[in-house]
């Protein structure tokens, strides 16, 4: 007989006991899971039991919180309880004496040395060690573990972002443009193959590292997207995804300084939010690219973001030296595309024709659809709004973006600009009821609305 589909998991949520005690534990919850998992995936070794681990440590928040208050460390005290909750699993299994004496010959190998006098001074022992290594994160350590090649590519970001990023299901699914219970099962799958495979959580070294590099980017770069265009709720920016994904990003920057992707993703991440204040309006309203005032851009991050895309143009030119048919890689044109954004003034000095080239060779190397209609956004202010609803066209019987409501969202500002309003309005419509972004969905109803004017 067949193997039973996995039951998607279930996105816990316990119940606070009062509307301010869920307002802090949210806040807490939003900022630490990430750490509080990779911390306890580090100490278990299973990914999988960790998160069951911060869950138990989640719900003991909300039980003990609101009668002694938020610690001061939060994180901290999360997982100090998820610790003592391995401790009780690993007793009742009856593994601690071997988990404990693994503990104990890590310390002796770190040069910790002597006994610890239990479990608890062991744990914190192993912690002092590896806050002093030269590379120690565990996130990192987590992201790389994720993207292990037991693995698909689609599961590996897909875990990465539950895991990590601290996406819903849901939210992954439209990042993936796939149903929700397929991206369930690929989680639910993922952490099973970890577990089955006993993969160490670790940052690889040598040409292990470099393989999984792809994915590592992938999944940095999906929660960047996340924090810069939420695809579900009532903000249209999460800043606390962005700053997560940019600092993952220096992070693999310091740690593997001779790839230049690497280089370019954090260029890209830089200039991209160096934009946040303009993005959005007083009432927290989206503002979109050609509307918004430059003058909030924040110009000491374009900088950063520009040092960056120089350390990748030199990276790559050391890599690819004496080939020069070389394509530079997609997060470089990238990055390359939102420093044409970044060095014009105004929208009117955009050189709208390089990047369109830019986005033409962006498509050659990824087959992207999405890639596709941003050229035709491209090529609409380079050539005219009818060189790129022609693009559009072409898109529109495509399955992958029949629910993606960009696509609509730019044909109805090409048809617009050609003076089809009623057809502009209809595309508007279509894009509001695809989007699940409050904040988003308002701003194309106005418009459908406008165009009614």
């Amino acid at each position: 007989m067949p193997e039973p589909e996995p039951k998607p998991e279930p996105e816990p949520k316990p119940e606070p006991e009062s509307p301010q005690t869920a307002a802090t534990v949210e806040a807490v919850w939003r900022l630490e899971a990430a750490r509080v998992v990779a911390a306890l995936a580090r100490y278990t070794g299973d990914l999988g039991l960790a998160e069951e681990l911060a869950q138990d440590a989640l719900v003991a928040a909300l039980e003990q919180w609101p009668a002694e208050g938020v610690p001061a460390k939060p994180g901290a005290w999360l997982t100090a309880v998820g610790k003592r909750r391995a401790v009780d699993h690993f007793r009742r299994a009856e593994t601690l004496r071997r988990k404990v004496g693994e503990l104990g010959r890590e310390l002796e190998i770190d040069g910790v040395g002597g006994q610890t006098a239990g479990t608890d001074a062991a744990l914190e022992a192993v912690d002092a060690a590896a806050s002093d290594a030269a590379i120690d994160d565990d996130l990192l350590r987590l992201v790389f573990t994720a993207c292990h090649p037991v693995l698909s590519d689609q599961a590996r970001v897909a875990l990465t972002l539950r895991v990590l990023g601290g996406l819903s299901t849901a939210e992954i699914a439209r990042a993936f443009l796939v149903p929700e219970a397929t991206a369930a099962q690929r989680i639910v799958r993922a952490k099973r193959a970890l577990a089955d495979a006993g993969v160490p959580f670790e940052v690889p070294d040598g040409p292990e590292r470099r393989r999984r590099l792809a994915s590592v980017l992938e999944v940095v770069y999906l929660i960047f997207n996340e924090g810069y265009s939420a695809t579900a709720g009532d903000d249209w920016l999460r800043a606390d995804l962005c700053q997560e994904a940019l600092r993952l990003g220096r992070l693999l920057a310091g740690l593997m300084p001779a790839e230049p992707e690497v280089h370019a993703l954090v260029a890209l991440m830089e200039i991209q939010d160096s934009r946040r204040r303009a993005r959005t309006g007083p009432d927290g309203e989206p503002v979109l690219l050609l509307d918004q005032d430059r003058a909030k851009w924040d110009r000491q991050q374009i900088e950063r973001g520009l040092a960056a895309l120089v350390r990748a143009d030199q990276a790559f030119a050391a890599d690819v030296s004496g080939n020069p048919a070389a394509e530079p890689g997609t997060y470089h044109l990238q990055a390359a595309l939102a420093a044409c954004h970044a060095r014009a003034r105004s929208a009117e000095d955009t050189d709208w024709q390089l990047i369109a080239d830019l986005y033409d060779r962006l498509v050659r190397q990824t087959r992207s659809p999405v890639v596709e209609l941003n050229r035709a956004v491209a090529v609409g202010m380079a050539q005219g709004p009818a060189a790129g609803l022609a693009i559009t066209d072409t898109l529109t019987g495509l399955r992958a973006m029949r629910g993606y409501h960009l696509l609509p969202s730019v044909r109805g500002d090409l048809l617009l600009r050609l003076g089809r309003r009623a057809e502009a309005r209809a595309e508007f419509k279509r894009a509001a009821d695809l989007t699940a972004n409050t904040r988003e969905r308002a701003l194309l109803l106005a418009r459908a609305a406008a165009c009614a004017d």
